[in-house]
Formats: structure tokens, sequence, C-alpha cells
């Protein structure tokens, strides 16, 4: 594997693992907040939509940065790469397809973490020519 292939596919696997580290704290917080107050989950609704959002420009920002170039590329690979554990684990754990809503959910999720690339790749000091 050409050593560009493999730091890209590393900065991809960093993205999606930071994706994963967010959810599960944030999955954390919001199930303790469930449990221990008379909040409900139609009223976290909004809250976990931004934490979703937040997650997966975070994990875009991450790949972008790791991988210094292609950006865009990055972001949409750590996107997808999401898309399709998630895809795979309602298929073949909950044996149900995403619905029509779902669809447009993750698709908004892509173009998040592919802008979070961009911005990643940026902000990292290396792709910088002063």
């Amino acid at each position: 594997m050409p050593i560009e292939t493999k730091k890209m596919s590393v900065a991809v696997i960093y993205g999606v693992g930071s994706i994963f580290a967010i959810a599960m704290i944030a999955s954390l917080i919001v199930s303790i907040l469930l449990r221990f107050t008379s909040l409900t989950e139609s009223s976290l609704t909004y809250v976990v939509m931004i934490v979703s959002f937040l997650s997966l420009f975070i994990g875009g920002f991450i790949s972008g940065g790791k991988g210094k170039k292609q950006g865009l590329f990055l972001g949409g690979s750590t996107g997808l790469l999401y898309l399709l554990v998630v895809f795979l684990f309602q298929y073949l754990g909950h044996d149900a397809l995403f619905t029509i809503k779902q669809w447009i959910y993750y698709g908004c999720f892509v173009i998040t973490a592919m802008m979070g690339g961009v911005l990643g790749v940026n902000m990292s000091s290396d792709s910088r020519t002063d």
C-alpha cells in the first residue's frame, strides 16, 4: 500500500473513531439525564441532533487535519464509512433498512463531515504556505 494511501486511511479511521467516541460519551450523558431527571426522549430530540452533527463535523475535522490534504475527500470518506457502519448495524442487527428520512439525515451528516474535513486541512499547520 502506498504511503499516501496508508496516511489517508489512517486519517479516516481516526475520524470515524472520534465520531463513535463522541457518540458513546454523548449517549452516556443523555442516558444519565433520562434516568435521573424528568426529561423525556422527545425533549432531547434537537440536542441529540445537534450533537450528532457536531460529532460528524469533528470527525471530519480530525480526518482532514490528520491527512493534511484532500479534506473534501477525507471528510466525505469519514462520513461514508460512518454511514456504512451504522447502516450495517441497523440492517444486520435490527433487520431494517434506512427510511427516506434517515437517508436525508445521513446525507447531511456526510456533507457536514466533508465541511469538517476541508476546515481540518486548512487549519493544519503543515498545509499552510508562509
